[in-house]
């Protein structure tokens, strides 16, 4: 009988954590061998991915990246058994194991076969055990980077430069990057005179912090940028801003949780695009759009299953885990506030995108083969991206997919087609996956008996997660 924590003394507590921490470290070097043996021996198909880490990312509760260094630790450390014993003996962390295999797998040009064996081992031996410390081990990748590293000095290495940006659970994008002496003045010298402090016209002194004045300049050359007439194109159209939102929201502009609970029949559900925000976005193009269904009866009051209060009303529930058509949101960053989605779209061009109930787009019917640029927006406002069950790569990323195909005579109507990323697109035309538009105007995939024994139809990415009822 397990003793209940409470229970445990001070002694009991210490060691039962210590105690399971060790066991988690086991735990996780299994699951590394088992990755490594899926992806020796489970097909892409039967996966549904192009490699194991979006499948982890797609039933477990990993994020991408740490499924990402669990797939890479997994490949890697075959080459490196000792960096794999010490995960396995559980003395060493994946962290602190990723970081050595990356200087095991990319070591200095010049350092010399033995050097790298005898570096590697010191790396194993300061990463093991409770004493082990990140910045020592940096320390000395660095050191042995500046020393064999080659004939360029670091400041003129283009081949380290990086630049990482990642989404926080909270909708903000960080930024982290490691540029040469060159890239880094170019950077430097576009910013300069944008982040000068600027003060008001009464002669208050500007109280933004220099962090502050970096980052607002920052957002003015993308804005800059966004609005050039040369920049490259993407899926046929030129990198621009995409705003999704209703038409009510748009025009409601009281922007209250009081109006957001409104009975206004006028729901609709929609998307815009612009180049960017304020008086210098001048390419910018957007879209609403309008459902012919009443919203009011989503929001009916009835509280069963609640419990009693001023917030009780069910359909106001529901809300918070929509389709992403409930409130301003972003191909890339996601969900957006109402306010901000109004500033945006205070200057751009609208293009309207008529939903039904479901918050799907009312067939905008072709002929030809290929899906115009409104069609895709459309679909993008549907899908938000890749549609395949836990995928949703960037709805740039993706392409439109005739579930009737073309050259069998399917139509290139909304109720036919479905965004797929390229890997996807290829799995549904080679594999026993199958996909198909709902009664609720949505796609629908269906796996093959491989991957589940009663090819239960799952919900399209966008569409997965918590639903209330």
């Amino acid at each position: 009988m397990t003793t209940e924590i409470w229970q445990l003394s001070e002694s009991e507590l210490l060691a039962d954590a210590a105690d399971v921490s060790h066991r988690i470290q086991l735990l996780e070097a299994r699951r590394i061998a088992l990755v490594s043996e899926i992806d020796t021996r489970v097909s892409r198909e039967k996966l549904g991915f192009p490699g194991p880490a979006g499948w982890l990312t797609s039933t477990t509760l990993l994020s991408p990246s740490k499924a990402t260094k669990i797939v890479a630790l997994a490949r890697g450390l075959k080459n490196f058994p000792d960096i794999a014993d010490a995960i396995n003996a559980g003395v060493m962390t994946i962290d602190h194991a990723a970081l050595i295999l990356t200087f095991a797998e990319t070591p200095p040009k010049n350092l010399p076969q033995e050097g790298r064996d005898i570096a590697r081992k010191a790396m194993i031996t300061a990463a093991t055990g409770p004493g082990a410390r990140t910045d020592r081990i940096r320390e000395a990748i660095t050191k042995l980077k500046d020393t064999y590293g080659g004939n360029k000095p670091p400041p003129e290495d283009t081949d380290r430069n990086e630049l990482f940006a990642s989404k926080t659970l909270n909708g903000r994008l960080v930024l982290k990057a490691d540029f040469d002496a060159v890239t880094g003045e170019k950077l430097l010298a576009a910013l300069s005179p944008l982040t000068e402090p600027r003060p008001a016209a009464d002669g208050t002194q500007d109280e933004r912090s220099p962090a502050l004045r970096r980052a607002e300049a920052f957002g003015h050359i993308l804005d800059r940028y966004l609005a050039s007439s040369n920049r490259p194109t993407e899926g046929g159209e030129k990198p621009h801003v995409n705003l999704h939102i209703t038409l009510r929201d748009l025009t409601d502009l009281r922007g209250t949780a009081a109006g957001a609970g409104s009975g206004d029949s006028d729901s609709g559900s929609g998307s815009g695009s612009g180049s960017g925000s304020g008086s210098d976005s001048d390419e910018n193009t957007g879209t609403a759009t309008r459902s012919d269904s009443a919203s009011s009866s989503t929001r009916d009051g009835d509280a069963d299953g609640c419990d009693s209060g001023p917030a009780t009303d069910r359909g106001a529930y529901r809300d918070l885990f929509g389709d992403g058509t409930t409130a301003g949101w972003l191909p890339w960053m996601g969900p957006l506030t109402r306010e901000t989605s109004r500033q945006l779209a205070c200057d751009c061009l609208l293009t309207a995108i008529v939903m039904d109930e479901n918050g799907s787009p009312i067939n905008l019917a072709r002929t030809a083969r290929t899906v115009t640029a409104k069609q895709k927006r459309a679909l993008t406002a549907r899908d938000h991206g890749c549609a395949f069950p836990g995928c949703g790569k960037p709805a740039a990323w993706t392409e439109g997919h005739h579930i009737w195909h073309w050259t069998d005579g399917g139509p290139t109507d909304m109720n036919n087609l479905v965004l797929l990323c390229g890997f996807h697109h290829r799995l549904i035309h080679h594999s026993d996956w199958e996909v198909f538009i709902a009664a609720d105007n949505h796609p629908w995939f269906i796996p093959p008996a491989t991957v589940d024994p009663y090819r239960q139809p799952r919900q399209s990415h966008a569409r997965a997660g918590p639903h209330i009822t």
